[in-house]
């Protein structure tokens, strides 16, 4: 019997399920999550810290996911071939370093060197693992118990995220998150052996090195192009753009040349399966309908709440003047109701197809991200602004109650290692998206409305009006009104044209703020019409076992 599982004995009885090894899942899931939603309420700190700008932030939080999703489907093959325990436990102890280098990291190299490499190829091994370790120490009811507590403990993670992050880079520092999460690493290492490892079917795959090539390649050129988007402009080039092809933005071809290689990827998936040889992903999987569709779903969930969560952060700390701590208060309703509406989840699909309760959740997040542009004001409207939180933390927890167990009940247990790649590449490439579109649509509609508002201003003169928008060709970064009025002053301008500088500027700021927000809103509503093949028929209940019986036949 598999360590953890409840099944009926001898006796007709069913014995008590053991959850410890879900206490040290669940830890390494929180861990996972952890320092991702608490950066995000220390974007300004980490700004000061290393005397850079909100984009290089962005890129380093981006770059964070996409080693994941890069990597993902590769770290779920190394589980398959060296079992998923011993993965599980090589990625922490590379996460850890990560951790550990982060913490200490005195620039912006070693940072992202520290967390967005180390960390990444770290969770990259520890996430499919999990799954799979999950799926393989649990069964039937408590498996899917299991996988609604890891939701809800993932929805945890976001919810203590930006409090903890917020307290520690106020009173201490943000890098007490990064020293922290090596002790939990430890903790978790000394509770692994109560794990037992997945089974593993038939002999040990063969990993694809050229497939890992061609994926990771072709994954990080298209985040990468929507990324740079917002310097190099989508299809008209900027002036920071450092080649032209045919007169187009770089952009353009950048996002093409990925999703050739990713097209080169799957032809060579299937080549190496005609061959009879071992490919990274098998391509039957992305044919069971219930997978496909649950992966997009989890794709769409984590493009929609990381973006909201790069995007709200700017708003609270750059506009409003909130500090790290402060943010992350205004930002706990969004965490409790997913946390809340996860645990809840399971219950829901014992009463309602999945498909219903995912759709909801969609709906409910869309609805939330239009609220909460009617929120982005000068002045915080703090009970609309929690509200509209709490409706996103909601949508997001239905989502996240219902996929990963859609995701791994799609296969049986040869295919779950490869499942668990798909599931959190899915994720965590949704999440880079996120923060890379989001972003760019919120730092290119900065660009774009503040020149538009200086140049249709009666108060600035037409040569002031011409230098600026010469300046801000290139791009403008997102920065607090202050900062603007002491460079207008430094560039010599007079106090009333400073002054409205200043004024367009924080216009453009909360216009720009409200299209990201109408981006996310968008995206929720496209994401319902990829609904339709998940499961839609309420389960039905497994009968109880005759315990009577049981002992009479004993």
């Amino acid at each position: 019997m598999t360590a953890g599982a409840s099944q009926v004995n001898e006796t007709g009885e069913t014995p008590k399920t053991n959850w410890l090894p879900l206490v040290a899942l669940a830890i390494a899931q929180f861990v996972m999550v952890l320092d991702q939603s608490a950066m995000n309420v220390s974007i300004s700190a980490l700004v000061a810290d290393f005397d850079t700008t909100v984009t290089t932030i962005q890129a380093v939080i981006t770059l964070y996911c996409l080693v994941m999703a890069m990597f993902m489907l590769t770290g779920g093959k190394i589980g398959d071939i060296i079992g998923r325990r011993k993965a599980f436990v090589i990625g922490l102890i590379i996460y850890a370093c990560g951790s550990a280098l982060t913490a200490v990291a005195p620039s912006v190299v070693i940072l992202t060197l520290g967390w967005s490499v180390l960390e990444g190829l770290g969770a990259a091994l520890v996430l499919p693992a999990m799954v799979a370790l999950i799926a393989g120490n649990f069964e039937g009811a408590s498996r899917k118990v299991a996988y609604a507590v890891i939701g809800g403990v993932a929805g945890a993670g976001i919810a203590v995220g930006p409090i903890l992050g917020g307290w520690a880079t106020t009173e201490y520092s943000w890098r007490v998150i990064f020293a922290g999460e090596v002790l939990l690493v430890a903790l978790i290492l000394v509770m692994t052996p109560k794990v037992a490892d997945a089974v593993r079917t038939g002999p040990a795959p063969k990993l694809d090195i050229v497939g890992t090539v061609l994926s990771a390649a072709g994954l990080g050129l298209v985040v990468l192009g929507v990324l740079q988007s917002s310097t190099w402009g989508w299809v008209k080039p900027k002036e920071e753009s450092p080649v032209t092809p045919f007169g187009f933005s770089l952009t353009v071809f950048v996002i093409g040349f990925g999703a050739v290689l990713l097209w080169a990827f799957l032809a060579w998936q299937g080549r190496r399966e005609s061959r009879g040889r071992d490919p990274l992903l098998h391509l039957a999987l992305l044919k069971i309908a219930p997978l496909r569709s649950g992966l997009i779903g989890l794709f769409s969930q984590n493009l929609i709440l990381m973006g909201v969560f790069f995007t709200i952060p700017l708003y609270l700390q750059l506009v409003i003047g909130l500090d790290a701590l402060e943010t992350g208060l205004k930002m706990l309703p969004v965490s409790i109701a997913m946390f809340l509406a996860s645990a809840a989840g399971s219950r829901l699909s014992g009463r309602f197809p999945i498909r219903s309760i995912v759709r909801a959740g969609l709906a409910t997040s869309m609805a939330a991200a239009v609220l909460l542009m009617a929120t982005i004001e000068p002045e915080l409207d703090s009970s609309s602004f929690a509200w509209s939180m709490a409706l996103l933390g909601v949508g997001m927890g239905l989502i996240a109650s219902q996929l990963g167990n859609v995701v791994q009940s799609s296969v049986d247990a040869s295919g779950r290692g490869e499942a668990g790649g798909l599931q959190f590449t899915g994720q965590q490439l949704g999440s880079s998206l996120g923060v890379a579109l989001l972003g760019a649509v919120v730092l290119s509609g900065l660009t774009s409305e503040f020149v538009d508002n200086i140049s249709s201003d009666e108060r600035i003169s037409s040569a002031v009006s011409e230098q600026v928008g010469v300046a801000a060709g290139s791009g403008v970064d997102f920065v607090s009104a202050d900062q603007v009025r002491t460079a207008a002053q430094d560039a010599g301008l007079d106090e009333p044209t400073a002054e409205a500088l200043v004024d367009d500027y924080e216009s453009a700021q909360l216009q720009a703020l409200k299209t990201g927000l109408l981006a996310a809103a968008l995206l929720a509503l496209l994401s319902l019409a990829f609904t339709k093949d998940l499961p839609h028929v309420v389960p039905t209940k497994e009968p109880e076992p005759d315990r009577a019986a049981g002992k009479r036949r004993a």
